[in-house]
């Protein structure tokens, strides 16, 4: 089982990097030739990635209570789903604070579980070769997709597609946020190189590129379905009996969809759920689906987050 899913982590992990290294080549192809295009597609190309994503969040009571009698799980995903509606509650009445308290969390969240998914490769390599504290990649990892983005020139027009309210989110403090998140990018890749972990050092520049030269919308939604999800879907495949026989009978794909799959009625829920907010509230869906529709997926990262630390931890310490 260890050589297929390593084959697997191996290709989701070549995949991701490959995906984002295109859409900084091809923006920066598009910049040369002095097409900016319309903010519209950037709009729904976000939607489509919150789609590609949403499922791999879906699979945390299996995960971490996968012995849970259906009572229990009746109240386990009750209370999941109570902390889910404070917290969209909390956000579309606290909008600024809520959102910056939401960009901390997803860097943390990303950088963690991205540093996870390469100390499991590792580990199932048997990758005993020099490494650095898991931050040194961990802290660029999960800064690089979320504050660069959020702060940079184009950030203004991207944050007011979503929600006006949000374009001063940082309060004046975004220039020294994106400065130190690309020195901190610099050092981080300086210090893989060093110890010759070339291949980690090139995730943070495909990362460092994508945030730098990528419209914001799309650097999120490229970020997030094609990087975050898939290595975060691959790692739910160590977790799940059906993926590991899976892997055991040597069929991958197979495997890997295991961990799909059962997600996608989550998918589904958020969207519907974006929907009924966007009807009760009498706001127009073409204005303000895409701002609810990210409130509803940032309050799930906050019990998401919760429940896959016992996950990340169990990675980064190696058992």
């Amino acid at each position: 089982m260890t050589g297929v899913a390593l084959k697997v982590f191996g290709s989701i992990r070549a995949f991701s990097t490959a995906a984002v290294a295109a859409v900084v080549l091809v923006a920066l192809i598009l910049q040369v030739l002095g097409y900016s295009g319309s903010a519209t597609w950037q709009v729904w190309l976000a939607v489509i990635a919150l789609a590609i994503g949403i499922p791999h969040g879906a699979m945390d009571h299996l995960v971490t209570v996968p012995s849970m009698q259906p009572a229990r799980m009746t109240l386990f995903i009750s209370g999941y789903l109570g902390v889910v509606a404070v917290a969209v509650w909390a956000i579309l009445t606290w909008n600024v604070v809520g959102f910056a308290v939401v960009v901390a969390m997803s860097a943390l969240h990303f950088g963690v579980g991205d540093a996870a998914f390469l100390s499991e490769q590792r580990r199932m390599a048997g990758d005993t070769g020099r490494t650095a504290p898991w931050f040194v990649y961990g802290l660029p990892a999960g800064m690089l997709p979320v504050v660069i983005p959020l702060t940079s020139t184009g950030a203004d027009d991207a944050l007011g597609l979503v929600n006006p309210g949000l374009i001063q989110w940082h309060q004046g403090t975004g220039d020294i946020l994106l400065l130190t998140t690309v020195a901190v990018a610099v050092a981080s890749i300086g210090w893989l190189v060093i110890i010759k972990r070339s291949r980690d050092a090139l995730d943070l520049v495909a990362l460092l590129g994508l945030a730098l030269f990528v419209p914001p919308l799309v650097a999120f939604a490229v970020y997030f379905g094609l990087w975050h999800a898939l290595r975060h879907t691959g790692r739910l495949t160590l977790e799940l009996p059906k993926a590991t026989q899976a892997f055991e009978a040597t069929a991958p794909v197979k495997g890997f969809l295991h961990a799909v799959i059962p997600g996608l009625p989550a998918l589904v829920g958020t969207m519907l759920v974006a929907l009924g907010l966007t009807l009760v509230g009498g706001w127009d869906l073409s204005e303000t689906y895409l701002w609810l529709a990210l409130v509803v997926v940032w309050a799930l990262t906050v019990p998401h987050m919760a429940l896959t630390a016992r996950l990340d931890a169990k990675a980064l310490s190696g058992g």
